[in-house]
């Protein structure tokens, strides 16, 4: 079964969370997983997809402009419609708004008529309740993305039981 990780990354942070989920999706047996840049992606690959899992950088506690016009633009043309859907987010510092991004995401994507997933705390620990969020070292040089790479994984692992559950 197809999964897709789709994002708009500025800085390079939001990309490598992609291809943590992506790696973890891959875990699972069954599972293909790839991770796509909104600028250069598999259309093909995306409409067999049966999960998609959309991320962006915090811009002002919201998705990026262009991941938004993107998803509008794209959701009925990529078949977003009864796909599981999931979210994440990056952000320059805690606190910085991807909760709101991922709040965003996973609202645009239930307006496409996909099924949203979130773990909660029904997976136990580490509790990701709508998506994983990681914090770069641009500003906090005490934090960095690589202090979350186990929570994308394990949010890709997660959502790609859940896609092989549900379908």
């Amino acid at each position: 079964m197809k999964l897709a990780v789709i994002y708009d990354s500025k800085t390079g942070n939001t990309k490598k969370a992609a291809e943590w989920i992506a790696e973890g999706m891959n875990e699972i047996s069954g599972i293909e997983a790839a991770a796509f840049s909104i600028d250069s992606l598999d259309e093909a690959f995306v409409k067999e997809a049966k999960g998609l899992v959309v991320g962006s950088p915090s811009y002002a506690a919201a998705l990026t402009p262009a991941l938004h016009t993107w998803l509008l633009d794209k959701g009925g043309k990529l078949e977003f419609g009864g796909k599981l859907g999931g979210a994440f987010a990056t952000e320059q510092y805690s606190h910085g708004g991807g909760d709101t991004v991922i709040q965003n995401i996973l609202t645009i994507e239930m307006v496409n008529g996909m099924l949203c997933y979130s773990g909660g705390g029904a997976c136990g620990s580490p509790c990701i309740h709508l998506g994983p969020i990681g914090v770069n070292d641009n500003i906090e040089k005490h934090n960095g993305m690589d202090h979350y790479r186990d929570n994308f994984k394990i949010f890709g692992k997660r959502f790609a039981d859940k896609a092989k559950t549900i379908f």
